[in-house]
């Protein structure tokens, strides 16, 4: 398993247009092949500090994601409105849960 954690800053003027963009984003995210899980959320809206969390099943999942259509849709909807980016991939062994 991958999974990936970033954390963006954006223009806090624009985070209604980026919250729509990540919620469109999510959502077709999260019906892709290989795709665990898929979350951003704003962190701070007065900074617009957001934060993304995914879990990929490989890194061709990685690869086939960064291609999708909607990613351009993505990327080009918030596209002027960042300010800085932050992302790192892992690779992840031994999942388990936690003691309750």
């Amino acid at each position: 398993m991958i999974i990936i954690i970033a954390r963006a800053e954006v223009d806090p003027e624009a985070l209604e247009i980026v919250e729509a963009a990540m919620a469109k984003m999510m959502r077709a995210t999260w019906e892709e092949p290989g795709c665990i899980s898929y979350s951003m959320a704003v962190e701070d809206r007065e900074r617009g500090i957001i934060s993304v969390v995914e879990r990929w099943e490989d890194e061709a999942a990685i690869k086939r994601h960064f291609a999708m259509p909607h990613m351009a849709i993505f990327n080009a909807a918030v596209a002027g409105h960042g300010r800085s980016m932050d992302a790192k991939m892992y690779d992840a062994a031994n999942e388990r849960a936690l003691p309750a």
